[in-house]
């Protein structure tokens, strides 16, 4: 399941932070991520940006398979630079303390709900529900940082419909139900369930590829219902144990590449070419990168590390021969 693990955490961080890694770029003041399900107060003014998210499958097995159904996404966390004064805190932007430099940011933070459903439960509804907060974090001397995240509401609706004996139609539904009044995307982000998406696993029951289905099935397949969501199968090639809706379009058993050192948060592009770019930066271009976020932070530190041994197989790999085609 590490595997599995290592890529739907891809999925979650896909966008959540871009080359090159600073908050000065302007693609990282646009944020965020694919697969929001937002407010509906929101959606009522986008119709694109959805207050819902489902996903329908198909699942082979008896009226006892139970399937283990996780919803998981990110929620925008605020994070503030502060000193401390007389009058309480003073929240600037920027704050440099025994040498590090701090910045304000938006940050976030993994949620996860996880509903264990039988075929014969029917429909299940489990509600999503985070209170608001905010955590300070004392610096050396009279600074501070101070995280705070919105109340969110929603729920999450569980149910199967037998088709015949041994097959049934899964669906998973996923509803943002915060209320939010305003006008500005990044104050309805900060209430809306970032890059979500769901990861099914069932024990005694084997769920059917929604991209290549058998041939006997491909009209039930055709009839799902996904909204926002593509589910493909997860594992070793031919495993129909687990499968991942996710919000981006990937291939049924998708593989982190091994040589890959570390989610650089960009699929779309070439690790080596990343890294080479992480490496180019200048001292200042360093700093704020590292004063931006803890994982561009990571980011940093690990490029900074790799060696030739690391380096040299992102130049290419070969992962199968095959028969040129005949002309």
């Amino acid at each position: 399941m590490d595997s599995i693990r290592r890529l739907a955490d891809a999925v979650l961080y896909e966008g959540y932070i871009l080359w090159p890694y600073r908050r000065s770029a302007l693609k990282n003041q646009k944020r965020w991520t694919f697969g929001g399900v937002y407010p509906p107060a929101h959606s009522q003014e986008h119709p694109d940006d959805r207050a819902e998210m489902q996903t329908q499958c198909l699942l082979e097995g008896g009226d006892e398979t139970t399937v283990e159904v996780a919803v998981r996404f990110l929620q925008v966390v605020e994070r503030r630079v502060a000193r401390r004064s007389a009058n309480g805190l003073e929240f600037v932007d920027e704050l440099t303390v025994a040498g590090v430099r701090h910045l304000p940011w938006d940050e976030a933070v993994e949620r996860e709900t996880v509903v264990q459903v039988r075929c014969t439960d029917g429909e299940t509804h489990v509600p999503i529900s985070i209170e608001e907060d905010t955590q300070e974090e004392r610096l050396e001397g009279e600074g501070a940082v101070v995280r705070s995240w919105e109340a969110l509401r929603g729920g999450i609706d569980v149910g199967t419909e037998k088709l015949d004996r041994s097959l049934q139609r899964l669906t998973v539904r996923v509803t943002n139900e915060t209320r939010w009044s305003g006008a500005e995307r990044a104050d309805a982000l900060r209430r809306t369930f970032c890059s979500t998406h769901v990861v099914l696993h069932s024990d005694g029951g084997a769920f059917v590829s929604q991209t290549d289905p058998p041939p006997e099935l491909s009209e039930a397949a055709a009839a799902c219902a996904n909204i926002g969501a593509w589910p493909v199968l997860l594992g070793e090639e031919g495993a129909r144990d687990t499968m991942l809706a996710a919000p981006i379009v990937i291939p049924d058993y998708a593989q982190i590449a091994p040589e890959s050192p570390g989610d650089l948060f960009d699929a779309g592009e070439i690790d080596r070419l990343l890294i080479l770019n992480v490496l180019s930066l200048t001292e200042a271009e360093q700093e704020e990168m590292r004063a931006t976020d803890p994982r561009a932070r990571e980011i940093l530190d690990r490029c900074a590390a790799l060696g030739p041994e690391e380096l040299l197989p992102l130049h290419g790999a070969i992962r199968e021969f095959r028969p040129a085609a005949a002309e």
